[in-house]
């Protein structure tokens, strides 16, 4: 895939996750918890969950992310199988492991890209 594809499905999938983000604050309107963010999610992350059949995790992950190729296909996966309109972190059908290892080895290994939260 060349850099212009990737750079398109990146603002592509940004795109969609702030549309979500904003129809959520929209319809919650005044309400209190409306800007609930939980304490591990950090300014510049997000929160996904891995799924494969029982097995879940969550996972907190830098914006960055949202660069890496292999990623953005499993956040097109995502939105096919459970779509964006949902409130919460973002549900990713693929083992945690499969999210662990492309973090691990495709987002700088030498920095510390995602925090494991525990099993669900």
């Amino acid at each position: 895939m060349d850099k212009l594809s990737v750079h398109i499905k990146f603002k592509l999938v940004v795109e969609k996750l702030q549309k979500r983000l904003l129809l959520r604050r929209s319809k919650e309107g005044c309400d209190s918890n409306s800007t609930y963010v939980p304490e591990d999610v950090k300014e510049g992350h997000f929160a996904v969950i891995a799924e494969c059949g029982e097995e879940q995790k969550r996972f907190v992950l830098p914006l960055s992310c949202l660069a890496n190729p292999t990623f953005l296909k499993l956040l097109e996966q995502a939105e096919e199988e459970y779509g964006f309109d949902h409130e919460g972190a973002v549900t990713i059908p693929c083992r945690p492991s499969e999210i662990e290892r492309i973090l691990t080895h495709q987002c700088m290994p030498s920095e510390s890209y995602w925090t494991k939260v525990d099993q669900l």
